[in-house]
């Protein structure tokens, strides 16, 4: 395996790590939300990617990234039924651009045509690639990372929100079927996790932000980094200001109720341990915030510095006017044929795109990026004379979807770093291994959302899906813990189901589209739906422990809902069950 293993000159360590995720939409709608945003993420951004991996492998370089997916976007990508949609969704893309060009060549639009005929070829390359992976992109995954090439991580299962969840039981769940699920797929046990929207909550005396009417008052919580621990977890990754934001509480906090609870709760009961260090990005900590004898979690932050050059569609790299305008399309076909221009331009004033100035930019901003990177780098070597590490963690579909160049803009940062002797890039659980943290921080609760708390999840307009997930959680608890080992299979197969809506009906996605209005009425719809199927089941399950035969329609019921919700074929009834190593009394 080619490698970027320096000498002595090694002054400082980087990796990008790709946070790859979608909700579960397979049966769950098509266009314009469903099944269309896990196609567009595949040809845009997943494809994309290997692309650059196995290129930069072939020029003799190792790319060392680190790639998060999430288990429910696994099992997506995994299944016949998504394989068989997207080479349907390329060509009916394939077919919109050739019609395009038709339009385009009539009128004599020529640079319209150029780029019409750009979209052909790339969604025709992208079947051919997709063909050429025997239509296998997590076996594709899986090769890279036994290549050494790249690191897979894994994340909540579904994305719950596992500070908001209301039950450990909820949040061991989440942890377990992560991990079986992506053993199962990748072929080995991930050391490391991406805790869903970078959310963490120490252990203490937890309340329910949100009255469901349980009057449940106040009870022990484990912390989140505990169930890492327990399930082989090494590493996890949080934001830079939940490192050294101390009690930033954030801004939204006035405006809450429900958050003013959660932290005042945090802040009263979490025990806080003494800290003589400067903490710095640049190296990983230990968290832990269970009892002595436990192991610590490390945790790796995001870095600040490098992060709003990626992130921001204003003072960032993807608001350079040459990139492709993620907005404006052209309808029937949905193809983008136009240029952000400038951040202040409406729709109306964008002009057209110019692929080959475009493509001249990322290498431009390739290159100013790995010089940033250097510089951050060696500056801290130099005051400390310890070689650190710059984590830049981002969502995955930021890169190809959002920013159509962004997977050439990740090629020319990696072949850049590999021209500079002072940076060597590497894997978190390589760098673990090198510098073996000792030091034990404190981490406060809080996310990479707005205002770094739950403001996004947890709002007035969100407020209404906690109270229905909270007594969901509780009955599955219940059911699970008195039928476990039951002898009935289908009552054991029911409730295993049921497992699985609860845990669809428990992903951040939901509350996040509403909370953004990126798509608030799916959100709203799909979040219904869980629910309803989840007490659907509920009536099934206590039909048959009761003894009683199902309908043929409720059979029906049950069998539709093992077709829609096809997921976790690992889940086990003993993760609702009881909390394998409870929180202290």
């Amino acid at each position: 395996m080619p490698s970027t293993k320096k000498d002595s000159t090694t002054k400082g360590y980087f990796t990008f790590v790709l946070h790859a995720h979608l909700p579960y939409v397979l049966s769950h709608g098509k266009w314009p939300h469903g099944t269309d945003w896990l196609s567009e993420a595949a040809a845009e951004t997943y494809l994309p990617l290997i692309k650059v991996v196995n290129e930069l492998v072939e020029e003799g370089l190792s790319p060392h990234l680190t790639i998060d997916v999430s288990p429910v976007l696994a099992e997506q990508l995994a299944n016949d039924g998504f394989k068989d949609e997207f080479e349907s969704y390329l060509r009916q893309k394939i077919k919109a651009a050739q019609a395009d060009s038709q339009e385009f060549y009539k009128y004599d639009q020529l640079s319209m045509l150029e780029m019409s005929r750009f979209w052909e070829d790339f969604y025709q390359a992208a079947a051919d690639h997709f063909k050429s992976l025997k239509r296998d992109i997590i076996g594709e995954l899986r090769r890279l990372q036994d290549a050494g090439y790249l690191e897979l991580m894994t994340c909540g299962a579904t994305h719950g929100y596992m500070p908001l969840l209301s039950r450990d039981e909820s949040v061991q769940a989440q942890v377990k079927a992560a991990v079986a699920t992506h053993t199962r797929l990748f072929g080995k046990a991930p050391k490391g996790t991406w805790l869903p929207e970078c959310a963490y909550r120490p252990a203490y005396k937890w309340k329910k932000p949100v009255d469901d009417g349980s009057n449940d008052g106040e009870y022990n919580r484990k912390g989140v980094d505990e169930f890492l621990s327990e399930n082989g977890l090494d590493f996890f990754i949080v934001d830079t200001a939940l490192l050294k934001g101390g009690k930033t509480a954030g801004v939204y906090i006035d405006r809450f109720e429900s958050l003013r609870i959660l932290w005042d709760q945090m802040e009263k009961e979490a025990p806080r341990r003494t800290e003589e260090i400067e903490k710095t990005p640049r190296k990983p900590y230990l968290v832990s915030s269970a009892p002595e004898g436990k192991k610590p979690v490390a945790v790796f932050t995001r870095d600040s510095e490098t992060g709003l050059l990626v992130w921001s569609g204003e003072h960032g790299y993807p608001g350079d006017g040459n990139y492709l305008d993620f907005h404006k399309k052209r309808f029937p076909g949905g193809h983008r044929y136009w240029a952000v221009t400038s951040v202040e331009a409406d729709l109306a004033d964008k002009g057209e795109y110019n692929r080959s100035k475009a493509i001249g930019r990322t290498v431009e901003n390739g290159q100013h990026f790995a010089k940033v990177i250097k510089d951050l780098l060696e500056s801290y070597h130099d005051k400390t004379g310890e070689a650190g590490i710059l984590c830049a963690p981002y969502d995955a579909e930021l890169f190809g979807h959002w920013w159509f160049e962004g997977p050439q803009f990740l090629k020319e940062v990696l072949r850049g770093l590999s021209k500079i002797e002072s940076v060597e890039t590497t894997s978190l659980s390589d760098h673990l291994d090198r510098v073996k943290p000792k030091e034990i921080v404190h981490l406060p609760e809080g996310s990479w959302g707005e205002g770094g708390h739950h403001y996004i999840w947890l709002n007035k307009w969100t407020d209404w899906t906690w109270k229905h997930i909270y007594p969901c959680e509780t009955k599955m608890i219940e059911l699970a813990a008195k039928h476990k080992d039951s002898d009935d299979d289908l009552l054991i197969d029911i409730l295993r189901q049921a497992a699985r809506e609860l845990m669809l009906l428990c992903s951040s996605d939901w509350q996040f589209l509403i909370s953004t209005w990126a798509a608030r009425d799916y959100a709203e719809l799909r979040l219904s739906e869980h629910h309803e199927d989840f007490k659907k089941l509920v009536v099934l399950a206590e039909k048959v422990a009761g003894g009683e035969q199902l309908t043929t329609a409720e059979m029906a019921m049950f069998g539709d809902c093992k077709i829609r919700d096809q997921v976790f074929e690992d889940i086990d009834l003993a993760w609702f069950a009881s909390v394998e190593y409870p929180a202290p009394a």
